[in-house]
């Protein structure tokens, strides 16, 4: 395998999925998880700092109850409560390999969204860091639903990523990374050592969660590293089983493909607005203000709305869509000064109507340009400052 050197770093986050963890599906084991601690002692020792983003805590909680028979169908409050239990023995069984401290940081999805909550668990670990302290995160999943689904720490990995404005990102998985065809059943399948933008076919070839390349859930590893290179953050997806996967990195080299970052990243905002924003609604937009959003760097306005669809409040994340005959285009993701009911009787007006029939003025920007981030159809976000 040709191996590809790492461009220098200072803060990774490693993300380590259950089946590492708990490769039996049922308690944590050291099978794996002690050459990933070594790897991190080594990076700590060398004065780098890592963040770890571990899975295991249902499988650990399942090892400890006699009469749970093991399943894939289990009900949310079933794996909440086993997740509750199993939280506390996953960072027992990974801080015992070190002798510096651990953190336990519990994050959600939800929490991530709005903005204040961001930027405390920003800072958070940032004074870890400073602590000499290795944060070892998971998701609430004592708390959170949509989140426990398949591919859930890959994208929490990536958010933990850019919020704390690492260089590399570390996605481990239990193949070798990303091949040009299906590797269990092409026997001349080659590994993928360099990915330099991710677009459709780089995303044909992680496939679908049925799709039998999909080993690992490739499709959310590839998902996580748009969010991680867009934001500035160099991406490896590689085999967690290896212990010389980890040996590379220390000589500076991939043992799996590595995905490069943007060369302009996208600014911390529009990235947190782009990735980390659920999108609540959509405003339909005629051809003049697509054209001014697009090549002039303009804000949105009220005349240029066509139609509005969903219900959503002031502040709440939109998608500004232009329909071409039968073709639907998503041109810019935003957040909005005005809620659905209000924009209803202001599209297609001028801003100096909005007053009078709404009988107030927020502001005469539906979407502010600085709120704004612009979206590339082909390869997601296209880069605007």
């Amino acid at each position: 395998m040709n191996q590809i050197k790492i461009p220098d770093w200072k803060r990774a986050v490693i993300k380590v999925g259950s089946s590492l963890v708990a490769p039996d599906g049922k308690a944590s084991s050291t099978k794996y998880t002690l050459a990933i601690a070594n790897f991190i002692i080594q990076n700590h020792n060398l004065g780098r700092e890592i963040i770890l983003v571990s899975s295991g805590a249902v499988a650990a909680g399942l090892a400890t109850q006699q009469n749970f028979k093991a399943k894939s169908n289990r009900s949310i409050p079933e794996k909440q409560a086993l997740a509750a239990i199993g939280q506390p023995l996953l960072m027992q069984s990974w801080s015992r390999f070190f002798d510096f401290p651990c953190a336990q940081v519990l994050l959600t999805m939800d929490g991530l969204h709005n903005r204040e909550r961001y930027v405390n668990a920003k800072n958070t670990i940032n004074e870890l860091l400073k602590l000499k302290t290795l944060p070892i995160v998971n998701e609430n999943d004592t708390v959170a639903v949509e989140e426990l689904k398949v591919g859930d720490n890959d994208n929490l990995a990536a958010h933990v990523a850019v919020l704390a404005e690492a260089d590399l990102l570390i996605i481990c998985t239990d193949i070798d990374g990303l091949y040009d065809d299906n590797p269990t059943k092409n026997k001349n399948a080659k590994l993928i050592p360099v990915v330099e933008i991710i677009n459709d076919k780089i995303y044909s070839l992680a496939g679908g969660s049925n799709n039998p390349i999909a080993t690992g859930g490739m499709r959310t590893k590839i998902e996580a590293a748009e969010k991680a290179v867009s934001g500035g953050i160099n991406t490896i997806i590689m085999n967690g089983t290896k212990s010389k996967s980890f040996d590379s990195i220390m000589d500076g080299k991939v043992h799996g493909t590595l995905i490069k970052k943007l060369k302009t990243p996208v600014a911390a905002k529009k990235h947190w607005l782009m990735h980390t924003m659920i999108n609540e609604g959509k405003v339909i937009i005629d051809e003049g203000a697509k054209n001014a959003i697009i090549n002039k760097g303009a804000s949105l306005l009220s005349t240029g709305i066509i139609a509005i669809e969903g219900t959503f409040t002031v502040g709440a994340a939109i998608s500004v869509v232009f329909i071409d005959g039968k073709n639907e285009m998503i041109i810019a993701k935003g957040t909005t000064q005005y809620n659905s009911q209000d924009l209803s009787k202001i599209k297609g007006k001028k801003s100096g109507e909005i007053e009078s029939i709404l009988g107030y003025l927020t502001n005469k920007e539906v979407i502010d340009r600085s709120d704004m981030v612009l979206i590339n159809n082909t390869n997601g976000v296209k880069n605007d400052k």
